[in-house]
């Protein structure tokens, strides 16, 4: 896993298709819902701790993005 669009591909696998149009709102809904599957076991530990890395940097570089435009 090594793009945001992988971790897309493995929240659709559950099911789950996140988009409100919105990019800061899109990445953590998409972190929210990583935990819950993890949570119920369904992911292990490596492909958790790989997806919310990816998600972690990407809301940060869209925070940082947004402080600059303000």
């Amino acid at each position: 896993m090594k793009t945001i669009y992988d971790v897309q591909q493995l929240l659709k696998s559950y099911g789950s298709i996140i988009y409100v149009g919105n990019r800061l709102g899109d990445l953590e809904l998409m972190e929210a819902e990583l935990k819950e599957i993890y949570r119920s076991q369904l992911i292990d530990i490596k492909e958790y701790q790989m997806a919310l890395l990816l998600l972690r940097q990407e809301i940060q570089k869209e925070k940082e993005k947004r402080g600059r435009l303000e």
